[in-house]
This record gives structure tokens, C-alpha cells and sequence, in this order.
């Protein structure tokens, strides 16, 4: 399976870009074709300035991101929650990738359109400084159905897995080698 892995905190020595790292390892262990893209490493501008307007060119490294999206056969997304959702680079980052013609199609005189990354499958690794229950009983698991639904769904990309981590604020250092370890065991069953 080519697996490939989106880092979606803007800091690269992020614990997020860590548990990435993890989940590469576990999953080379299985020999499986692994790709690892942190956006904090790229070069591009997160806004789609004109909207569908008008077309906005890629960037050298949004290509390549497109390239290796096409390529994978499952996505494992590394992020975490800020004020409810994704950093603002990671959406910036949807926002430009998953464009028309790529990632879906609108059909002619329809509400309807075509899921063009049907086929794909995605795991997401989630950090939070909120308590899981919390996020479940209380904001309904919001961002994890925006990025599930809205995002990759729309796209035709079926999220398998969510894991959350945390929470991170005022964690232990022995908490965080276990979720490290038990994120590369992931990499090593499911990609």
C-alpha cells in the first residue's frame, strides 16, 4: 500500500511531526511505500485568494503534493486541534490542493457532483489539549466531522480511523513515549 503521511502543524519539530515519524516507522516496518509531507516545510500560500473565481497557479510543492496524493492509496493526516479544527495552514493547504478537476467535479446543471479520490482511505492522528470525553459529550467532535465529512468525504476519501492524543498540555514525558509507541504500533497494523 503507498501510505502517505500530512503533517499539518507549521512547526516542524512539532510532537505532531514526531507521532508522523512514529507512524512512518511502524509503517515501514512493513514494508509498505511511505511518503512524509509537513506542510511546515512547504512552500505555498494558504489562501485561495480568487475563490473558484479565478484560477490561482500552484506552487512547485502543491504540485508535488497533488502528485503524491494521487499516489497514495491511504492518507494519514497528523494535526492538531486548535480553537476546535485544523491550523489555518493545514485548511489553507486543503483549500488549494483539493481543487475541481482534482479532487471532486461539479456536473453540469446539478447540485451533484463527481468524487474524484474515490478509493482512497484516510487515518487521522489528532493532538488536543482537550480530554477526549470532552470533545465528544460537548463539542460533538466537530473538527474530526468537518475534516471526515466536509473535507475528504466530499472528495470520495473514506476516513477509516481517527486516533486523538491528549491531552498534550501538561502531559508527562512518559505520557507522550506511550502515545508515540502506540502511534508507530498503528503505522505497523494499518498501512
Amino acid at each position: 500500500m503507498n501510505t502517505l503521511i500530512i503533517v499539518g502543524h507549521p512547526d516542524a519539530e512539532s510532537y505532531c511531526s514526531a507521532l508522523a515519524r512514529a507512524y512512518a516507522e511502524g509503517a515501514s516496518s512493513l514494508s509498505a511505500n511511505v511518503r512524509l509531507l509537513e506542510l511546515g516545510k512547504l512552500d505555498f500560500n494558504p489562501n485561495l485568494e480568487y475563490g473558484y473565481r479565478k484560477r490561482t497557479e500552484l506552487e512547485p510543492d502543491l504540485l508535488q503534493a497533488q502528485e503524491w496524493i494521487r499516489w497514495a492509496d491511504h492518507l494519514v493526516i497528523v494535526y492538531p486541534t486548535w480553537w476546535g479544527t485544523m491550523p489555518a495552514m493545514l485548511k489553507g493547504f486543503m483549500d488549494r490542493v483539493l481543487l475541481p478537476g482534482f479532487a471532486f467535479k461539479y456536473r453540469e446543471n446539478s447540485a451533484l457532483w463527481d468524487k474524484l479520490l474515490t478509493g482512497k482511505t484516510a487515518h487521522l492522528i489528532v493532538t488536543s489539549d482537550t480530554p477526549s470525553w470532552f470533545n465528544r459529550l460537548v463539542y460533538r467532535q466537530a473538527g474530526h466531522s468537518i475534516m471526515k465529512r466536509n473535507i475528504l468525504g466530499f472528495c470520495g476519501v473514506k476516513t477509516k480511523r481517527v486516533t486523538e492524543v491528549g491531552p498534550v498540555r501538561g502531559s508527562s514525558d512518559r505520557s507522550r513515549d506511550k502515545w508515540l509507541e502506540k502511534t508507530k504500533e498503528l503505522g505497523s497494523r494499518f498501512a
